[in-house]
């Protein structure tokens, strides 16, 4: 016999839950986390499994002193500490990783309502916090393998800040100073690619997002092509562009948007990096993106069918 159900929307309902989701995403960073922790030693997987833990501590204690439901078994904790981690030099020490872990959970996430809620995205803006606070840290960057000379920190400039640039297959693999998970291009495509091809992300963002880069850089380097390459592997481009500016509460609803979000964070991320007295704009540009993505999303929201424009007063 069939029945007639009333229920509030939604109405459709999908088998992807947000732990789902979120472990995905955690199989899509493991690639890179592999490859940071044969670059930069058993350090880099420290100080990943430490920021993990402090997020997800964090929103533990956070949900238990609001009285708010435990939320901690999503998994997005995880993923917001492994990307935090990522944008993090390997011998930062360990309180200000967890200082970052602070402002992304408790600030950037709880306090405006959790998972969904949040403004902009929370290991972009911890990241943007201590760079600002410690920048003498957040710039001190190990070189690849220094762990197997027995070396504490072999400090080595980054590919945007050096005078002389490592081979291309070096910037391609990761071994080269920068962030522990930002360096290994390969890993993070592979990673972007499975999130691809598990439907999780549209490559709208990412391809607008690299793209943009490409092409400016292209024309601003005189059609060197080289000049484009080490632009495009530099920095945290490729981390930005699949795991970042792709987070679904901070980043536009609609196609026409995501093409708009893309290429303005490409657009920044260039500015900042050739006309700006730092080297790296990544992080600036996706969180200047979050912030417009409410007025994104309102002008270019399809408009319902039949609908009409409603007249301004005064007009007849």
């Amino acid at each position: 016999m069939n029945k007639l159900f009333v229920e509030s929307s939604p109405h459709i309902r999908s088998a992807w839950t947000t732990q789902k989701i979120m472990l995905n995403v955690i199989i899509a960073l493991c690639p890179a986390l592999i490859m940071s922790t044969y670059i930069f030693g058993i350090k880099a997987l420290l100080l990943t499994i430490i920021c993990c833990a402090s997020c997800v501590l964090l929103e533990f204690l956070f949900n238990k002193i609001t009285k708010r439901e435990d939320t901690i078994y999503d998994l997005s904790a995880v993923v917001t500490g492994m990307l935090l981690a990522f944008n993090l030099p390997v011998d930062l020490p360990v309180y200000m990783a967890i200082i970052g872990c602070f402002v992304a959970i408790i600030i950037v996430k709880c306090l405006f309502g959790g998972i969904g809620q949040n403004f902009a995205n929370p290991a972009i803006t911890a990241r943007i916090v201590l760079m600002m606070s410690f920048a003498g840290s957040m710039t001190k960057w190990t070189a690849p393998f220094s762990w197997k000379e027995g070396v504490d920190a072999t400090v080595s400039a980054t590919p945007l800040a050096a005078d002389t640039l490592p081979p291309l297959t070096d910037m391609f693999f990761g071994f080269r100073a920068g962030c522990l998970g930002e360096t290994c291009i390969a890993a993070l495509l592979l990673g972007g690619l499975y999130l691809i091809f598990t439907g999780l992300v549209r490559p709208t963002t990412p391809v607008c997002f690299i793209g943009t880069v490409a092409v400016l850089s292209f024309f601003y380097g005189g059609c060197d092509v080289n000049f484009m390459l080490y632009q495009l592997m530099s920095g945290g481009l490729v981390l930005g562009a699949f795991f970042m500016a792709t987070d679904y509460a901070t980043t536009p609803l609609t196609t026409k948007g995501k093409i708009i979000f893309g290429v303005g964070c490409g657009l920044i991320t260039f500015a900042i990096r050739q006309f700006a007295s730092m080297p790296e704009g990544v992080s600036f540009s996706i969180l200047v993106m979050n912030c417009l993505t409410p007025l994104i999303d309102r002008f270019t929201a399809p408009k319902a069918l039949g609908a009409v424009k409603p007249k301004k007063e005064g007009k007849q």
